[in-house]
């Protein structure tokens, strides 16, 4: 035993100096100069590279530093979007939600034709949350310069802000870049916009799909960001999707509601909501392919499989990039009475800080996720209760199995990239929602995000 104690002392030291020399890294290969902030070493998770998205025609981008809160950071992202396009989009529903939010929900509703065509602006380092009447003098002034220097009526100027709440925007220090945003456009410049969006965010998130409609190929591409205050209530983070389809505005929105329960609505980092998400999808109709009018037909059918896709890809890159995170999580629960019910336990499961805690620490400790499921407010059965990590049947009919292997289990929670399998017996519904472990970590993240 105190052999042991030894061996985990020695390891906890290890770790500590790891994280030290991976932070020491970042600073130098970041170089930051007095008034940054450094940046976070890159998630383990993270892919090898931002993809190759593909152009959409009919949209292009533009990034700038304009110092909104740390100088020398590219914060802030223009899209032009060409005449014609139609336009949905999704939104947090917390009751706290900020000015730029609150603006794109009124012009989506005001049915402005689409003949004019219409952009995008966001920036990151300050959210616009909480701040009063002058938070949507913000958002006018930002979408008014836009409009004014793109030819645009600003009800067709859609804003986001990202960053810290409860502060005033430095509307003035966009308004300044917006002309040299304008000047830049460039259809190959969506990378740099995902750069632009990031936070805490420890690498750009692209994703991109095409499929062959009536006539031509269709092409859609997205980019996100979210790292933390990452919960189901839509959107939970910044999120813009492009592609060149022809579909009418209420079809697009009828396909992007229908997908965001499984998707968005799927993960959780730490089961906090911002108060500035959102999720826009625009459409150029610039692709050669037919227009899409039917939501029953093989070609709308495909269009939303692909674009599902996307959403899915963009929603686990998120979770991949959960503040501290070293592990991407799947809950997976079938055999619930109702799909209400399987969404609680999937959920109760994901934000349980002690199942989040032993899976960061590699521990099997299956009996945190049998309390998760005693609280989550489903319905449960102890004896029809069965428990699994991967392929590894950990406890069923109301106690662990026969052949319970401790040293099996241990090995599977050393991967990077796990499944949490809960069968609750008791019906046919089923809800998987993806998760990162909560690491030491997460908290120095946030114990200094306003420093």
């Amino acid at each position: 035993m105190a052999k042991k104690k030894v061996w985990k002392a020695r390891a906890q030291k290890l770790r500590s100096k790891v994280r030290k020399l991976e932070d020491r890294l970042v600073a130098a290969a970041h170089s930051v100069a007095p008034g940054t902030k450094k940046a976070n070493p890159v998630s383990p998770l993270a892919p090898a590279a931002f993809p190759a998205l593909p152009p959409i025609d009919g949209v292009e981008f533009a990034a700038a530093a304009a110092g909104v809160r740390y100088a020398g950071r590219t914060d802030v992202m223009l899209a032009r979007l060409a005449p014609g396009t139609t336009i949905a989009g999704a939104f947090t529903r917390s009751s706290t939600r900020a000015a730029c939010v609150l603006d794109c929900q009124t012009k989506l509703k005001a049915k402005v034709p689409q003949d004019a065509g219409a952009a995008i602006i966001v920036n990151s380092g300050n959210a616009n949350a909480f701040t009063g009447a002058g938070g949507q003098s913000a958002v006018d002034a930002v979408t008014g310069a836009v409009a004014e220097a793109l030819g645009l009526p600003a009800t067709r100027v859609f804003s986001s802000s990202t960053g810290v709440i409860g502060e005033p925007l430095p509307h003035e220090k966009i308004t300044a870049a917006i002309g040299g945003l304008t000047a830049g456009l460039d259809a190959g410049a969506i990378e740099m916009a995902a750069r632009a969006i990031m936070t805490t965010d420890t690498f750009p998130k692209g994703a991109w799909a095409e499929i062959e409609g009536v006539g031509g190929p269709i092409r859609i591409a997205g980019i996100a960001k979210g790292s933390g205050m990452i919960a189901p209530d839509m959107a939970t983070m910044l999120v813009y999707i492009f592609t060149d389809a022809k579909i009418a505005a209420p079809l697009l929105q009828k396909m992007l509601s229908r997908q965001v329960d499984d998707t968005f609505n799927a993960i959780t980092v730490d089961s906090d909501t911002s108060t500035s998400d959102a999720l826009i999808l625009a459409a150029t109709g610039r692709s050669p392919a037919a227009e899409i009018s039917d939501l029953r037909s093989r070609p709308a059918r495909d269009f939303e499989a692909a674009l599902r896709g996307v959403m899915m890809d963009l929603a686990h890159q998120v979770v991949k990039d959960g503040e501290g995170a070293t592990k991407f999580v799947e809950i997976r629960v079938t055999g619930a009475a109702d799909a209400a019910d399987a969404h609680r336990v999937a959920m109760a499961v994901a934000n349980s800080p002690l199942v989040k805690t032993a899976i960061a620490g590699q521990d099997a400790n299956w009996g945190r996720v049998v309390a998760a499921v005693g609280k989550s407010g489903a319905r449960a059965d102890r004896d029809r209760l069965k428990i699994s990590f991967g392929d590894i049947v950990l406890a069923e009919n109301g106690w662990r199995v026969p052949d319970y292997d401790e040293a099996a289990a241990s090995a599977y929670m050393k991967q990077q990239e796990l499944v949490i399998g809960v069968d609750l017996g008791l019906g046919s519904a089923a809800k998987s929602v993806w998760t990162c472990d909560l690491t030491r970590r997460y908290i120095d993240i946030n114990a200094d995000y306003r420093s």
